[in-house]
């Protein structure tokens, strides 16, 4: 038969396999002759069904024998056939497949060269390290003549990888290395330099180990060489060394004159890390390359967007949310936002300290002086719309409620006619840059049509942005109150509210500067009352 009859035989099978699992079988045996891992994609998904459908032990064997096939070209098939025959409560990538799926594939895409940088941050004990143990032995099957140069902070963490990696190797052990490359074996070990190297037998040895670990700035001259891969994890120990300004920068000439000269040819980096600093390494790389093509970071934070944990893995590992929510009870806002949230913080340079704000729990007894609000509005993308509303009594400005929506126009603009009704402002002033005059004109319209009493006006800017927030700071330290955190601990609006403003740095790159521009805009607009008032004195003369 010719190559394409094969494959029709091959596709035929396939569609019979749906029922019957012989053909499926079959079809297996003819992608393996064919060298065909697109086809076994289908077959394994049958193979599913069938184990679904009472097919017994050989639709099992069905979809290993799939997996087997692919793992020397997928790290997903890999990591599932690793562990075939480990406990259920033993396995570590199947429970956390759901969460893990998009770094597996990142990490696919670095192997593939389609990336040549890749940055991974998420919460502690999520799985992150383990992760990158069973790629590493991966790379060390398919491409063991390339050392693999693995670094962090100190030799306790990597004394540790060392050891796992061997323990992933093991014949006699419950991973199935062994099976994915058959004719490899553990040619060498070194438990004090830590090295480890791969061969088909002792005649494969070669000066530069296939795996090699080292600490940043241990002296790695002619020693160690990344030829396939240099992986970094952590190499910022703790909170002390994030601190200093100068211990990062040592941190930073150690990686680009140590570890980074030890690459040579193609080989890709790999960051895995808590991002403590904008000014760590991750942080570095990403103010260089974060609009590469060959480049992706990829940031996983312990809660998403409905304050729900993105980690509640179905095994005793899990984090749930409820977890989550008392490591943010108990922790400093930027501890949390960095270790948990995967944003960095420059503490230093915070303009807007937790503990400086004014708080309150409830109003002032009696009717406010005026009731305003401004708004920073936005078009689509990822900006966010903020609209604080502020209660005045005397000097004094309660932000009673808050509009921070990074959702589109269409479903933003009715919350803000909504929450001038609610409150029923009494002027409200909205920047016109971009589409701001627009979504004034429309809101004024909606206002009016539904008997509300906001006056809104509009203000175009021409102030620098990052001059306008800092000059702001002291007026809004003075005369603003913000809702106490007990208070707002179900209104996650508000509380992103407090942390994009308490977030804002004058040290690094900001994310997101919505919010303290809104209440730049408040400052301006509340003192625009008083700017122009007439006293009358006695004549001097």
């Amino acid at each position: 038969m010719t190559t394409e009859e094969i494959r029709a035989t091959e596709g035929k099978l396939i569609r019979l396999g749906e029922k019957d699992l012989p053909a499926l079988c079959d079809a297996f045996e003819l992608a393996r002759v064919l060298k065909d891992h697109v086809r076994t994609s289908d077959i394994r998904r049958l193979a599913t069904g069938h184990i679904r459908n009472g097919g017994g032990i050989r639709a099992v064997e069905l979809y290993f024998k799939c997996h087997l096939f692919d793992a020397v070209e997928s790290f997903d098939s890999y990591l599932i056939y690793m562990e075939k025959n480990r406990a259920n409560e033993k396995k570590f990538y199947i429970p956390r497949r759901k969460q893990l799926k998009q770094v597996v594939d990142a990490m696919q895409d670095l192997e593939d060269q389609k990336l040549e940088l890749l940055a991974v941050s998420m919460p502690p004990g999520t799985g992150k390290s383990a992760l990158a143990l069973f790629y590493l032995t991966w790379l060390a099957g398919k491409h063991p003549e390339k050392p693999i140069l693995t670094g962090s902070h100190a030799n306790s963490f990597l004394g540790g990888a060392y050891q796992e990696c061997l323990r992933m190797m093991d014949k006699d052990g419950d991973y199935l290395w062994h099976d994915v490359f058959p004719e490899l074996n553990v040619i060498g070990t070194n438990a004090k330099d830590m090295m480890i190297d791969i061969g088909k037998s002792k005649r494969d040895g070669k000066r530069f180990a296939t795996l090699e670990f080292s600490s940043v700035g241990s002296g790695n001259a002619g020693k160690v060489r990344a030829e396939q891969l240099l992986y970094c994890d952590d190499l910022i120990p703790d909170l002390e060394m994030a601190l200093s300004a100068d211990r990062l920068e040592k941190l930073w000439q150690q990686y680009t004159t140590d570890l980074r000269q030890r690459k040579i040819g193609d080989a890709v980096e790999l960051h895995i890390a808590t991002r403590w600093s904008v000014r760590d390494v991750i942080g570095r790389l990403e103010s260089q390359y974060a609009d590469a093509d060959k480049s992706r970071f990829i940031v996983m934070p312990a809660l998403d967007e409905n304050d729900e944990s993105n980690f509640d893995y179905p095994i005793e590992a899990g984090f749930t949310t409820k977890f989550y929510h008392e490591q943010r009870e108990i922790m400093d806002d930027a501890s949390w936002r960095a270790l948990y949230m995967n944003q960095p913080i420059e503490r230093e340079g915070l303009l807007y300290g937790e503990n400086e704000l004014r708080r309150y729990f409830e109003l002032p007894d009696g009717d406010p002086d005026a009731i305003i609000s401004v708004c920073d509005t936005k078009d689509k993308g990822s900006d966010y719309c903020v609209m604080p509303i502020a209660y005045q009594y005397g000097q004094d400005y309660y932000i009673e409620d808050v509009v921070c929506d990074n959702s589109n126009p269409e479903v933003v603009e009715p919350r803000l006619t909504a929450k001038c009704l609610k409150h029923k402002i009494h002027m409200s002033r909205f920047e016109s840059n971009s589409a701001g005059g627009r979504v004034a004109e429309k809101i004024q319209n909606e206002i009016r049509s539904k008997g509300g009493r906001t006056k809104i006006t509009t203000k175009y800017t021409t102030q620098n942005k990052e001059t306008k927030i800092i000059m702001a700071e002291p007026w809004v330290k003075q005369h603003c109150l913000f809702k106490d955190s007990s208070v707002i601990k179900e209104d996650k609006e508000y509380r992103g509210f407090l942390g994009q403003l308490c977030s804002y740095t004058m040290m690094g790159r900001n994310k997101h500067d919505d919010v303290p521009d809104a209440m730049a805009m408040l400052s301006d607009y509340a003192q625009s009352f008083t700017a122009s008032q007439v006293e009358i004195i006695k004549r001097p003369w």
